[in-house]
């Protein structure tokens, strides 16, 4: 046969280099993933795809899970009345006591989702804040968005007769207190020191109308509304807690979809831009799902300070520094606020203490830690 020949040609294709058809297949190199990552293949359209899934940040997001799980079944037993852990299980299920199951369903289980929800809120909306801002201080509660959603809410109040904290007003007041900031650092953005003095200040000048409009009411209205003010977990409106649940559901998988740009965004604008992330497109939605989420969070627990802060800051520590521990830090400000709203249920019982005022006692120190010690790294 000549070897010109279709049939030969067609012949020597399928043998390949060794005479067998099966042998490009076994010399196809073996892609290994980088130190410290696992490669997880995938079938994509109909073609061999994988995942890099992070090893350190895997196991310290599951660790952070079994945590808060274990914390989240203490606060359910503990408390002014102790439950065994069997008698919480049955009360959960709808079983034994009646009274049991008042105290954890009516209770305790509320006030411990509305722990979970703002925690993680106000924990993921400063991790993202602080990775625009590129500043570990770079808060909301820090740069005035927490105060804005404040005074607006107990504007409501005062005003209007309103029930505590409506999220459509507390939204409006953390815009409001963004737009202010953003418009005092002059065009600067997010970076730099300019922009985190002129959140201080923007958030000092809501906190002074908040404390102005207090000092106006009765005093029914004022001690009513002063706990909240704090922040507190008791009694919190469930239509407000539904409305942050949602969003911080939609939150987190956005999260999850822009973390590969801001990794990237951590370097310079002209580097992301160099590799291809659509810089402005991608901080104006990290900047409305921040602002969205403390709104939200303060709606339904008041201004809870320093878990923006504590929250981020644990995730870098037990998490992989090779990008944003945006998951992380959701489930360490979900794992503060619970562990925070336990210790002031516990510490003087019967008698309760404000988390806010128990977040502020923990994030005091660390702040003055974060500013005497050199950062290596944002957020």
């Amino acid at each position: 046969m000549n070897a010109s020949s279709p049939d030969s040609i067609s012949n020597l294709r399928g043998l390949g280099d060794t005479g067998s058809p099966a042998a490009t297949h076994r010399h196809v190199p073996v892609v290994r993933p980088p130190a410290g990552y696992w490669r997880l293949a995938l079938p994509i359209t109909g073609k061999d795809g994988a995942i890099l899934i992070d090893r350190r940040a895997l196991a310290a997001n599951l660790g952070l899970i079994v945590a808060l799980l274990a914390l989240s079944g203490l606060s359910l037993c503990l408390g002014s009345v102790t439950l065994a852990p069997l008698e919480t299980v049955r009360a959960l299920l709808g079983q034994g006591d009646a009274m049991d199951a008042f105290l954890v369903h009516e209770l305790r289980l509320p006030r411990l989702a509305a722990g979970i929800a703002t925690g993680a809120a106000f924990a993921l909306s400063g991790c993202l804040m602080q990775t625009l801002a590129g500043n570990r201080l770079a808060t909301p509660g820090i740069i005035g968005i927490d105060n804005g959603a404040t005074a607006f809410a107990v504007a409501s109040v005062v005003g209007m007769g309103m029930s505590l904290a409506p999220p459509p007003l507390a939204l409006a007041g953390a815009a409001t207190a963004t737009a202010l900031t953003f418009g005092l650092a002059g065009g600067v953005g997010t970076r730099g020191y300019r922009f985190i003095v002129a959140g201080i200040g923007v958030g000092a000048v809501f906190g002074a109308l908040t404390q102005l409009m207090l000092a106006r009411v009765d005093i029914d209205t004022a001690n009513a509304a002063y706990p909240w003010t704090m922040g507190s977990l008791n009694a919190r409106d469930p239509a407000s807690l539904w409305a942050l649940a949602g969003a911080l559901s939609i939150g987190l998988v956005i999260s999850r979809y822009i973390a590969q740009a801001l990794n990237v965004l951590r370097f310079s604008d002209s580097v992301a831009a160099g590799l291809g992330i659509r810089v402005r497109c991608c901080r104006r939605g990290a900047l409305m799902l921040s602002v969205t989420l403390t709104a939200l969070a303060v709606a339904v627990a008041g201004p809870v300070g320093m878990v923006a802060l504590i929250g981020p800051e644990l995730a870098r520590h037990v998490s992989s520094p090779r990008g944003v521990p945006l998951m992380g830090s959701a489930l360490a400000g979900a794992l503060v606020m619970v562990g925070a709203d336990l210790a002031g249920r516990l510490m003087l019982a019967p008698l309760e203490i404000p988390v806010g005022i128990v977040t502020a006692v923990i994030g005091g120190p660390l702040l003055l830690w974060i500013l005497l010690r050199p950062s290596r790294r944002t957020c």
